[in-house]
């Protein structure tokens, strides 16, 4: 045996000889048992606590109160000046603003506006793997001039059509007029690119009386190449169309923490019962004992005894109870679900302080892990704008173009102009400050030796627009008559008074005089 063959590879060795590992194409592994781990992730959002923490806070910090766009477009392609460049930009915000704004301008169902899509589009994508949106066209009136509409459909309706009608679900196929694949409903072409999606008019076992019927959308418009479908997934291997869930890894040890939370709880609380029981001569059934609640339609049980908050019950002659004594909770129960909690926070790549909202580790712990957590945060939120919010606003500008309300010469033409015209950044909820005044500190003194620039500091810190904010400071200042002071004037000793904090900070907790964690 050589190489591997005397490691992970070794049909001898005790340790690994019973390790059979068996794995296929993804279709085998992912598309034969995404059914499956799609009902376990949702029932385990919607009734054990740790997953759904893992989910929400997925949301609450890629999305938060939505993606704002921020037009970027390269104004030395397009020929524009700074000052055109950046009245261009306003407007068009203001102009896509008017459309992501209103939910019934952008929602195929009339329930979320743009923003509330993302969120939607996050979650579904977490839970179940993957979710499509698919972008029609309705007609426009004086109140909507823009005839895009996003209908977000859930993994389950992406289906393989069935010949015969059912409810069996079908993960491969074939397209009978051209002889296309169709994986687990995504239906690509000979060279593997995906050229169609199938969905079905109703969930999968719903019960409904309307037939149930499929339809074809094709991946892309033929006449114009934008997305009839935006799919929002994470592919893990190659020659993979339909995702996993993000719970998929922990779904057993999710499932069992659920349980052993449960009976330590159910524990708990018969623990908690102070219940007396009472052994007499007398005729148990002249003791007005053994009751809770309204008197029952039917004649009491004797031997109907209940456990409960003050609860009495009378035992009749010769009976007798006897408890264990379990003593719940359990002393190393907090001690083992955090050590859970850990191993699924880092497979979710959520540290358990975040996953569980409790903070009591020093301030350079919290710190190291909150940023630890930002950069799945962070890659999940491009992944989101690069596969949702990008392509809707490719959509929207190219109608915004073709009607004239949005002013784009050469958009149409030259595909470098088109580019050109659609840059743009995605900007979300920042990552909070754990102690304000040492970050907004690291920040001032990164401008100041160009590690960074006004704006990405800002939005870094609290997710706002530095330009904003200067145009707001700038009114403020007039209406207190120019007196207060000017933060550029100021800014070179501020720093210098900054350096010197630091300093000094760091020679008192050289000497032991200070906390070393300031």
């Amino acid at each position: 045996m050589k190489g591997y063959g005397e490691a992970g590879a070794s049909w001898h060795k005790k340790a690994v000889k019973g390790f059979n590992a068996m794995s296929g194409s993804p279709r085998e592994d992912i598309d034969f048992n995404n059914y499956t781990m799609r009902q376990r992730a949702r029932m385990l959002y919607m009734a054990a606590p740790m997953a759904t923490s893992a989910i929400k806070t997925n949301r609450t910090n890629i999305v938060g109160m939505g993606l704002q766009l921020k037009c970027r477009i390269d104004r030395d392609v397009v020929g524009l000046s700074q000052e055109s460049a950046e009245r261009w930009q306003k407007k068009t915000e203001r102009e896509f603003c008017l459309w992501a704004t209103n939910r019934r301008a952008c929602d195929a169902t009339g329930i979320n506006n743009f923003y509330g899509l993302q969120q939607l589009a996050l979650v579904s994508w977490l839970m179940s793997g993957d979710c499509v949106g698919l972008l029609k066209h309705y007609d426009t009136s004086r109140f909507f001039p823009y005839s895009l509409r996003v209908h977000v459909i859930e993994a389950d309706r992406i289906a393989t059509p069935m010949t015969n009608g059912g409810n069996i679900v079908l993960t491969t196929g074939k397209n009978p007029d051209n002889g296309n694949s169709i994986f687990d409903g995504v239906e690509i072409d000979r060279n593997g690119a995906i050229v169609a999606y199938h969905i079905r008019s109703n969930h999968p076992f719903e019960l409904q009386t309307e037939p149930e019927t499929w339809s074809r959308v094709l991946a892309w418009q033929e006449n114009t190449g934008l997305p009839n479908v935006v799919h929002v997934m994470e592919t893990e291997r190659p020659d993979q169309y339909r995702g996993v869930s993000y719970l998929a890894q922990v779904i057993e040890p999710l499932l069992q923490l659920r349980r052993y939370t449960e009976s330590e709880l159910m524990a708990a609380v018969v623990e908690s019962f102070f219940t007396a029981f009472i052994k007499t001569q007398a005729s148990t059934d002249e003791m007005p004992f053994n009751e809770t609640g309204s008197p029952p339609a039917e004649p009491r049980d004797i031997n109907d005894y209940n456990m409960g908050p003050g609860q009495i019950n009378i035992l009749n002659p010769g009976e007798d109870v006897t408890f264990a004594e379990p003593q719940r909770p359990a002393g190393g129960f907090d001690k083992f679900v955090k050590s859970i909690s850990e191993q699924v926070g880092a497979a979710l790549e959520i540290p358990a302080d975040l996953l569980m909202k409790s903070f009591n580790a020093s301030y350079s712990a919290s710190r190291a892990a909150l940023l630890e957590a930002w950069k799945a945060f962070k890659m999940r939120r491009e992944w989101l704008a690069a596969s949702f919010c990008r392509p809707i606003y490719e959509t929207w500008l190219s109608e915004a173009v073709a009607r004239g309300r949005v002013n784009a010469p050469g958009f149409f033409a030259d595909p470098a102009i088109r580019a050109a015209w659609l840059g743009s950044e995605w900007l979300g909820p920042s990552q909070g400050q754990l102690d304000p005044v040492k970050e907004i500190t690291a920040e001032i003194l990164a401008c100041s030796e160009g590690f960074s620039t006004h704006e990405q500091s800002t939005v870094k810190l609290n997710g706002g627009q530095w330009d904003k904010n200067i145009e707001r400071l700038s009114r403020e200042n007039e209406k207190l008559g120019g007196n207060s002071p000017d933060a550029h004037q100021s800014q070179k000793e501020a720093t210098n008074r900054l350096k010197n904090l630091i300093i000094e900070s760091a020679l008192k907790a050289e000497k032991g005089e200070g906390n070393a964690e300031e």
